[in-house]
């Protein structure tokens, strides 16, 4: 029993075969959108006029000349430009290259189609829609090309766009050239005005100056002392300057050995002074020493000839001593002459300086004027030369810009509409569209699909899965293919029960139609033919039906007995099947409307427990009116009837709390009326027995129907 119920709700994971269980239940869907859209435009196709293409081939490049310009290749001219093709596309399509085309070819009468003249405008977008830009891969080739219903009107048309193209390109080269040398030739101008204004504030300013010939012939003001004659200067009072620091330092080492004349007499002529009589001097003193001490030491003091000798040694002391004061004086006016001569060349420097500072001071105007003026004439002669320049590229020529490679000639082929290709793609547009449509409806559809379904929104086991176009068991006999179904749903319903005591059961749905009515007798059938005493009770007091598939009258059934009319004898009716009776609803009176919540309701279903081995009972609706609930809350055990894919799933789930809300006892859910043809998941349930039982063409007879009244007394 516990493998019947419902299992825990799983995570849902679609399998290929759910999205082909989909396409199958909804190929109706699947083939009429399919149908339209192939038929629709399989018609449209045939309807559209026939078009023709020409194709003209142009090769297209940057602004450029034939041949180099005055000055080279211009910048640029040979780099790679993602945009260019894209901005030549645009150009062709713009009003600029369009208008011409349909003025020159008188488009607006041709489109107006006999009609009216179409403005020009019109003519232009329609002309637009009927041309298309293609670059040739990895080329700077343009294929222009042209549908329209005439194949030499689209010819024509491809040709005259690209010339009007190429003229175009020419015009707007020649055009900015002209624009861009008449503005150099006003900027000349203007700069022609600037030089004379320039040049007369220059000239009065070298009148005012007094600037020479030679000064005015240089562009800076001229120093009087040059950078040689500088150089030269300063190197020579670097010199004189050390000079008079050596004689300087020669006199003051002289004068410290003053007092020593011998001494000083010796040392003048070690320092370089070139002083010949001075050193002979010396030379004859040494010698005249030499002799006095020789006469000393020879003749002694008293010899005549010292005294001669003594004497001249004396003069030579005498001259030598004179000869020194020479020497230092002749210093000291070297030293004096060197002062004065470094202090006038200190001068004469300080003051060329200055007199190179002040004039170039005074003159500053005048060189900045004339700085100026060399500037503006500097701009000019650039100005000259770019308008030469570009005057002489203006008269190159221009053909390789523009250059058609391959003119459109009519073509009697047509390329719209393509029929195949139309009709190829309303095949897929309609496929797509139809599934894409099937899967939304489905989307749309929360009713009850799968027995998945139905455990994972309502937490209850299904008990049973019941084919559609199923009709009265006791008419079809109980070889019936559907028998077996139903013996699937008995089985299922015995193993569910908790006690075996619990024998009455009454099977509800949520809405009208779902088949409780056929479900509740079938099964009842099912249980009557297995040997069990059966009663069928139909309680359904607003729409009873069971009465039609026993073709019995419902004057006497439950009514009558509930209000104490008839006996229970007289309100129960026998069927062919001898295990089997049945209790019409009886006629319902509006003052009984609660009949069913009564205790003699109450008491009537504990009777019948009791006299038959199952009670079954027939119900409306349960989101209808109360009686379901009412009666789902008196038997033992409930039974849900879902009609497969009728009603949302939120109006089951619904119906079962308003069960369960009373207290009912909901042993399970049957699901009805399924398709086996169009879901083949479902197959297994019935389509065995089906080709089983259908091989078996013997039936059994059924035996003559009994009253409640034989039954009794047997």
């Amino acid at each position: 029993m516990d493998a019947l119920k419902a299992p825990a709700p799983q995570e849902t994971k679609l399998h290929f075969l759910d999205y082909w269980r989909i396409i199958r239940i909804r190929k109706t869907v699947i083939l009429a959108v399919f149908l339209i859209v192939v038929i629709t435009s399989t018609v449209v196709t045939f309807m559209l006029p026939k078009k023709y293409e020409s194709t003209a081939k142009i090769k297209v490049e940057r602004d450029q000349t034939d041949i180099s310009g005055v000055q080279g290749p211009q910048y640029g001219a040979g780099m790679y430009d993602p945009y260019f093709i894209q901005t030549e596309f645009e150009v062709m399509k713009s009003e600029v290259i369009l208008r011409p085309v349909v003025t020159n070819l008188s488009l607006t009468r041709l489109y107006a189609s006999g009609g009216p003249e179409l403005p020009v405008e019109f003519a232009m977008a329609k002309l637009k829609g009927h041309m298309d830009l293609r670059p040739v891969r990895n080329t700077s080739l343009i294929e222009i090309s042209v549908q329209e219903p005439d194949p030499k009107l689209a010819a024509k048309i491809a040709n005259e766009i690209a010339q009007v193209y190429e003229d175009h390109r020419k015009d707007q080269r020649d055009l900015f050239t002209r624009e861009g040398i008449k503005a150099l030739e006003d900027r000349m101008k203007e700069q022609e005005g600037k030089i004379q204004e320039a040049q007369t504030n220059v000239d009065y300013l070298r009148d005012k100056y007094k600037i020479s010939d030679a000064l005015a012939s240089s562009s800076t003001p001229t120093m009087l002392l040059s950078t040689e004659t500088l150089h030269r200067l300063e190197g020579l009072r670097i010199e004189s300057e050390t000079e008079l620091v050596r004689e300087q330092t020669l006199i003051n080492g002289l004068n410290a050995i003053k007092d020593d004349p011998d001494a000083l007499a010796q040392a003048i002529p070690t320092t370089g002074i070139p002083e010949p009589n001075l050193n002979s001097l010396l030379e004859q003193r040494v010698l005249a020493k030499q002799r006095v001490v020789a006469l000393q030491k020879q003749v002694g003091p008293m010899n005549p000839d010292l005294k001669p000798a003594a004497a001249a040694l004396d003069d030579l002391n005498m001259q030598i001593k004179e000869r020194v004061q020479g020497v230092l004086m002749g210093l000291e006016l070297k030293v004096a002459s060197l002062g004065q001569s470094l202090t006038n060349l200190e001068q004469q420097v300080s003051l060329a300086l200055t007199n190179d500072l002040k004039n170039a001071t005074e003159t500053q105007p005048y060189w900045v004027a004339k700085q100026h003026l060399e500037e503006l004439q500097r701009f000019s002669q650039i100005l000259y030369m770019k308008i030469a320049s570009e005057r002489t590229d203006l008269a190159l020529p221009k053909n390789s810009m523009v250059e058609l490679v391959e003119s459109a000639v009519p073509d009697n082929r047509v390329v719209k509409p393509n029929i195949s290709l139309n009709i190829a793609l309303g095949i897929i547009i309609g496929l797509v569209v139809g599934v894409g449509l099937a899967f939304f409806i489905e989307y749309l559809d929360t009713s009850v699909k799968t027995i998945d379904d139905v455990e994972r929104s309502l937490g209850a086991p299904v008990l049973g899965v019941i084919p559609q176009n199923v009709g009265i068991l006791l008419e079809e006999g109980a070889e019936s293919p559907h028998a077996e179904a139903y013996r699937v749903l008995r089985t299922n319903l015995l193993f569910s029960r908790k006690d075996d005591k619990l024998n009455s059961l009454a099977v509800v749905s949520a809405g009208a139609g779902e088949g409780k009515s056929t479900t509740v007798f079938n099964l009842a059938a099912v249980f009557a033919q297995s040997g069990q005493r059966v009663l069928v009770v139909d309680s359904d007091l607003r729409r009873p039906t069971l009465h039609k598939m026993l073709h019995v009258a419902n004057n006497i059934g439950l009514t009558n007995y509930l209000l104490k009319q008839n006996s229970l004898e007289e309100v129960i009716q026998t069927t062919n099947l001898p295990t089997l009776d049945f209790m019409a609803s009886g006629k319902l009176p509006s003052s009984s409307l609660g009949i069913l919540s009564s205790t003699q309701m109450r008491e009537l279903i504990n009777e019948l427990k009791q006299h038959y081995d199952f009670v079954f009972f027939d119900s409306p609706p349960v989101m209808g009116v109360s009686d379901a609930s009412i009666l789902a809350s008196e038997v033992d055990m409930t039974l849900q009837v879902i009609q497969y894919r009728r009603y949302p799933q939120p109006m089951n789930i619904r119906a079962k709390q308003l069960i369960e809300k009373v207290g009912g006892n909901l042993i399970g859910i049957v699901l009805n009326n399924i398709n086996m043809s169009q879901d083949e998941s479902y197959y297994y349930y019935s389509g065995y027995y089906h080709d089983y039982y259908s091989k078996n063409e013997e039936t059994e007879p059924v035996p003559a129907r009994e009253t409640g009244a034989d039954r009794k007394n047997t």
